[in-house]
């Protein structure tokens, strides 16, 4: 199978064991991407539910046993991601799928007190890599409480650059107005509207675009412009000093150590008395009360709306929804939820309610970019990878070598395939918006957008240029 072809290129053959909210949404993203994908899992009712709505393999049985990874293809396979809900699973899975032949192995691994050991753990098991969609959502939290005014945001070029999402509103300087019509203040600094959502329907804009309520803009650049821009559009938020999480599960274990490292206080609520000891013990300077944080009269008599920001992340995503709204309602200037459930994030959205979180989307963007970089045989690396605009379109990070075609080629004379926009060069510490002078050279960092189409190398970003007809052809001869 692996020598497969399809559209031209190699199909890549994974096996995914375990059928939970990031094994399916993994799987389904794997499909979409034309993948050769089996799912294993010890419950006939979920192997069933994959099957029917996904068409792909299926096995049933442990993911420890060699018996059923075999039956699965491990052996062969170029790519095996162990996504059960026991970490020792996980890793036991990855030590035996390696010794069969898997090229490359995954594991979630979530327990905290993993993390110390993880560079040893990896390397005696061969673990290629290691993913924690906890922690990595809790990361997520902690960047936008750091910049309220976006719904979201996306770090490349090791935080140099930033792409951030944020919705149009009434009053707006921008409502209305073309792009290329904005102020010199806005000109002059170092950004790009890189994609525009408008009621689901994507686009990436040039300067004749016009920005109208309700729209959701995402802006790439350096996080000082950025910054800049948010003051001149009047959406300048104070820092959060106060936040208010509801729900003391790993993600909110996570987020409370990030915070308390920038010097956030956290207020937590905790329907879980022993839950609520465990977390008080760990962070003795957060205040820990036992409850039902869907209790509006406790939110109210725990000063929940004098918070700066509010963050939802009980296990239930109609509960976090729901109070998310009630927050919003109260006036509390940043709401975050977190959700897995896609239907539900339109409907957020829909009300107002814009930065929503998903564990299981975030694990899947970190795994398709490791996939993205196995395909890629021609030799430019890709350093980041995020779905945007809800899927609809991708944002990544390249770096430039040496088999990169056009180098030193001004862009103005390139020819782009259509829905590709090529947003920011960074050479050395240097920010380049770039224009129709500037050119790519080895070593530069890339991040491009991408609507509609599927980029694993920087060189599939040209159009196949058109040959010439020759004189005979154009004299009507030969």
């Amino acid at each position: 199978m692996r020598e497969q072809e399809r559209g031209g290129k190699q199909s890549l053959k994974v096996v995914i064991v375990g059928n939970g909210k990031v094994g399916f949404s993994l799987a389904e993203q794997m499909v979409k991407e034309k993948y050769d994908v089996t799912i294993v899992d010890m419950r006939e009712e979920s192997l069933r539910r994959a099957a029917d709505a996904l068409d792909i393999m299926s096995v049933k049985g442990s993911g420890v046993s060699v018996s059923t990874l075999s039956e699965a293809g491990a052996g062969e396979a170029d790519l095996l991601v162990a996504a059960t809900n026991s970490d020792e699973v996980n890793m036991v899975c990855c030590l035996t799928a390696k010794h069969l032949g898997a090229r490359y192995t995954i594991a979630r691994i979530r327990n905290p007190e993993y993390n110390l050991g993880l560079a040893d753990l990896k390397k005696d098991l061969g673990i290629d890599m290691a993913i924690n969609p906890e922690n990595a959502t809790a990361v997520e939290i902690s960047r936008l409480l750091r910049f309220p005014s976006a719904a979201n945001i996306e770090t490349f070029c090791r935080g140099r650059v930033e792409l951030m999402g944020f919705r149009i509103q009434e009053g707006d300087f921008m409502a209305g107005h073309p792009l290329h019509a904005l102020s010199d203040q806005v000109k002059k600094l170092s950004l790009l509207f890189c994609a525009v959502d408008r009621d689901g329907e994507v686009t990436i804009p040039n300067g004749s675009f016009v920005p109208e309520v309700g729209d959701k803009l995402y802006l790439v650049g350096r996080p000082t412009s950025l910054d800049q821009f948010f003051r001149l559009l009047g959406r300048y938020t104070p820092k959060v000093k106060d936040v208010f999480i509801v729900g003391g599960g790993k993600v909110a274990l996570y987020l409370a150590a990030i915070l308390e490292k920038m010097r956030i206080r956290v207020k937590l609520v905790e329907i879980s008395e022993e839950r609520c000891r465990h977390i008080s013990e760990m962070f003795p300077h957060a205040t820990v009360i036992c409850g039902d944080g869907t209790d509006q009269e406790l939110l109210e008599s725990e000063r929940m709306p004098a918070a700066d920001a509010f963050v939802a992340l009980t296990d239930r995503d109609e509960d976090n929804l729901i109070i998310s709204l009630y927050a919003m309602q109260k006036g509390v200037a940043k709401v975050v939820a977190k959700s897995n459930r896609q239907n539900y994030t339109g409907i957020a959205r829909a009300v107002g309610l814009d930065s929503v979180i998903s564990p299981k989307l975030i694990t899947a963007a970190q795994i398709l970019q490791v996939v993205r970089g196995m395909q890629n045989s021609q030799g430019s690396v890709m350093n980041a990878f995020y779905r945007i605009a809800d899927g609809s379109a991708e944002a990544m990070e390249f770096t430039v070598r040496s088999t990169t075609r056009n180098l030193k080629v001004p862009l103005k004379d390139l020819h782009l395939k259509s829905g590709i926009l090529l947003a920011v060069i960074m050479r050395g510490r240097e920010i380049i918006i770039p224009e129709g002078s500037s050119y790519l050279q080895e070593g530069d960092s890339v991040i491009l957008i991408s609507h509609g189409r599927r980029i694993l190398d920087l060189n599939d970003i040209y159009a196949e240029e058109i040959p010439l007809p020759s004189a005979a052809a154009l004299s009507g001869r030969g």
